[in-house]
């Protein structure tokens, strides 16, 4: 964990060298899961335990390192919902790394900047009852994509809109699980530029 650790501040330091503009934001919204079904605790019974919708909250850091190209890392943490038919919702929150690459439609100083993204990302999912400060969360490793647009409010503030699709195996080896999760991201967020 440590040497991961310093490899991502070496890697964040190493970008900030050669950006030429870089920005921090906040952003807040909601994560839609799709293909959602986790799987059952027994072959007796297929109730399928599912992971519902919940509120989105993070910060980005983006290195905008050539005129139409910018690299991003970012953490998000997402409190949403252990579903089982019958049974009443438990919270069951997501923590989120993430690298993503941008590509820009527009060049550097545009006050309207569209964007796609692409990239990898870790997700640990702590399943009710558990911590993740103790180790008791499932880290899943994928990769997500995706679109936003960022929006200058004036020389050092921008407003920005993110939709991503991160997909990841699913957790807790449940029996019946099949296929990826689909987390989508919408959200929005507050700048600063550096």
């Amino acid at each position: 964990m440590r040497l991961a650790s310093v490899s991502f501040l070496l890697c964040s330091f190493a970008a900030l060298s050669y950006a030429q503009s870089g920005e921090l934001s906040v952003t807040l919204g909601e994560s839609l899961f799709k293909s959602n079904g986790l799987g059952s605790l027994s072959t007796t019974d297929l109730t399928q335990y599912r992971v519902g919708d919940g509120f989105r909250i993070g910060a980005r850091f983006t290195f905008n390192t050539k005129k139409f190209l910018g690299h991003e890392f970012g953490y998000a943490y997402s409190r949403s919902k252990l579903e089982f038919a019958g049974q009443p919702n438990s919270s069951m929150p997501t923590h989120q790394g993430f690298y993503d690459v941008l590509v820009y439609l527009t060049p550097e100083g545009s006050v309207i900047r569209p964007f796609a993204a692409g990239g990898g990302h870790f997700t640990t999912f702590v399943p009710p009852g558990a911590s993740a400060t103790y180790g008791t969360g499932e880290t899943k490793f994928g990769v997500n994509y995706g679109a936003g647009v960022k929006a200058k409010l004036g020389p050092k503030y921008m407003l920005r809109f993110d939709v991503r699709d991160y997909l990841t195996r699913k957790p807790f080896d449940l029996i019946g699980r099949s296929g990826s999760l689909h987390q989508i991201e919408a959200s929005v967020g507050f700048g600063i530029f550096f």
